[in-house]
């Protein structure tokens, strides 16, 4: 393909996105700023002419990013009145990588939950975005509801999101697009507004798992300004296993049932496509068992002790003093500072959590739930290592003698499909939007790569169907997806 020839096709496919978001976006409300078309256009023309195909696939590729990553020439709010016009004097890692090394363009800011806390993107400052999927207004998921809701209408070829307890996966599965969660660490967190830095995970959103392994291969990378980013040195030796392991395994998979996903709550249309999806692995040579993770059951309390914990000590920067919005009786010389500011600038869903937060911190609180909940966080960990067949690369080998292992876990992502939006607010208790993360929430604790890929019914239904792996096994669990998206 000619240079002249390749710019041509992506100047169309800029076209096309940039009209299903003049046609579409004032109704879905996915992206909560837009750039100037021109701009964009302009900007593809360039990139289209400088580099080629086989330079890089993202080059003049159009994507949209959630409302919590940094960058220097347009606002970031996190979709929270706290932050209305906030411009950061830095820019995010992941998108300086995509600007600059990927050559991609962004075409705006996706909406989300405030603070990145909610299940079904109504915890908004602009309002929730709707799922592009149905013509009711349903939920497009959360917290990165805007990014999947703008990957499904095809208003870019891919959006970043964050991972906390599902906040890509379960967006995606809904929307019915591909969500992947990355191993923690591998992606740069710098410049990422956070909610729980012990859980937020940079995510990738598209329409086919290639686009996604694309993004994940420009954005993982060590990075300094990032604590808690993994080193070059086991980057190295994880690129060692996934490479043995492909060879060994010559493209068939032992592949596990989570017999604790089996729960009450998942509709028949969940159960009935996880049927289908194993029946068709089965026929295709890969082998199936069913195995035991206990401390999965806990899972979902225990995130929503440690998750609200460490958004209470997050959010206490935000005061109104230094940037952000201010409530006006905080400027009077009263002795109120900034509680007024506070009550004001966040929303019912993040006051509600970081009262969660700062209670499981208090004296009385502390041992008996914060102190236990890392307890039971670690014994998950340890049920999931002692299930895969390869051993965690930041842990001591473990002794498998006569333990039924597998390579991967294949379970649904979600309990159901999108729900109505006029369901969800009518809802008597948060709880009950809570325990919607039941399904992701496992993966986010225990710190492992999981993927939502969407699963389409004989009934026309969309499902969100999980696979996860070990530590560090990233691109093998991108292998298995392609396996199952081929079915």
């Amino acid at each position: 393909m000619s240079m002249f020839q390749h710019a041509d096709i992506l100047l169309k496919e800029a076209k096309t996105c940039l009209s299903n978001i003049s046609s579409l976006n004032h109704r879905l409300n996915a992206l909560i700023s837009v750039r100037p078309p021109e701009s964009v256009l302009t900007r593809v023309s360039e990139v289209a002419l400088k580099c080629t195909e086989s330079q890089s696939g993202l080059a003049g590729k159009l994507f949209a990013f959630k409302d919590n990553f940094c960058t220097i020439d347009q606002p970031t709010t996190c979709a929270s009145k706290m932050l209305q016009g906030y411009v950061s004097p830095f820019e995010a890692t992941v998108m300086t990588r995509l600007y600059k090394i990927a050559h991609a363009i962004d075409v705006g800011r996706a909406n989300m939950d405030e603070f990145a806390m909610g299940t079904d993107n109504i915890f908004s400052v602009y309002g929730p975005p709707l799922n592009p999927l149905y013509s009711t207004p349903r939920s497009a998921g959360g917290s990165s509801g805007g990014s999947a809701c703008a990957v499904a209408a095809g208003m870019c070829h891919f959006a970043l999101g964050t991972d906390t307890g599902g906040s890509v996966r379960l967006p995606a599965a809904y929307c019915g697009v591909v969500g992947f969660k990355p191993s923690y660490g591998l992606v740069s967190r710098h410049g990422v507004v956070a909610f729980a830095q012990s859980l937020d995970t940079v995510g990738v959103l598209a329409r086919d798992v290639q686009t996604v392994r694309e993004v994940f291969n420009v954005i993982s990378a060590y990075d300094p300004l990032d604590p808690t980013s993994v080193s070059n040195e086991l980057r190295r030796q994880l690129q060692t296993n996934t490479a043995r392991r492909r060879q060994a395994s010559k493209g068939k998979y032992k592949l596990g049932i989570p017999l604790e996903f089996i729960v009450d709550s998942c509709s028949p249309d969940i159960t009935n496509a996880w049927a289908a999806v194993l029946k068709k692995l089965l026929a295709q040579g890969h082998e199936l068992y069913a195995v035991s993770m206990p401390s999965i059951k806990s899972a979902l309390p225990t995130y929503y002790i440690l998750g609200p914990s460490e958004a209470a000590s997050n959010l206490s920067r935000y005061d109104g003093v230094r940037y952000g919005y201010r409530a006006n009786v905080d400027r009077v010389a009263n002795g109120v500072l900034y509680g007024v500011t506070r009550s004001e600038g966040f929303g019912s869903e993040v006051r509600r959590r970081i009262l969660l937060g700062n209670y499981n911190l208090s004296s009385g609180a502390f041992n008996n739930h914060y102190i236990q909940a890392q307890k039971v966080r670690r014994k998950l960990q340890l049920n999931f290592d002692g299930v895969f067949s390869v051993d965690h690369p930041l842990e001591k080998p473990i002794d498998r003698d006569d333990q039924l292992t597998v390579d991967f876990l294949v379970a649904p992502c979600s309990t159901g499909t999108a729900p109505l939006l006029s369901d969800i607010l009518s809802q008597k208790s948060p709880l009950d939007s809570y325990v919607n993360d039941v399904l992701t929430v496992p993966a986010s604790l225990a710190g492992i790569p999981a993927i939502s890929i969407p699963w389409h019914t004989d009934d026309g239904k969309v499902v969100g169907i999980q696979v996860m792996g070990q530590y560090g096994d990233d691109d093998r669990v991108l292998d298995v997806s392609e396996t199952i998206m081929s079915l």
